[in-house]
């Protein structure tokens, strides 16, 4: 199982990434974040809330009511254009972060 410390700073694209596809509810986004990492990383579902309310007050998503599938009203999260942007920047600064990393693991220094 991977540690949040090691996985904090990628939280926010993980989120994100998600609501690329659709709009979504806080306990959705932790059972989805389990299934897509296999199992390796189970977010807390206060990491969760602390990370949309976040991405919302910066603008990056926005929130909406609705109600679920089983009828439940819920608070949905939907990524913004801003969101859709620092989506893209969070990528890149990912892809650059694991070619580095990947220089000391591999041992080609």
């Amino acid at each position: 199982m991977i540690g949040g410390d090691a996985i904090r700073g990628y939280i926010d694209l993980m989120v994100l990434s998600i609501l690329r596809e659709h709009a979504s509810y806080p306990y959705e986004l932790v059972k989805t974040i389990t299934e897509i990492s296999g199992g390796a990383y189970a977010i807390k579902q206060t990491t969760l809330y602390s990370a949309v309310k976040r991405l919302e007050a910066t603008g990056l998503v926005a929130s909406f009511p609705d109600v679920s599938e089983s009828g439940k009203p819920r608070t949905y999260y939907r990524m913004t254009d801003e969101g859709r942007a620092s989506l893209r920047s969070k990528i890149a600064e990912w892809k650059a972060t694991r070619a580095v990393v990947d220089r000391f693991v591999k041992g080609s220094h």
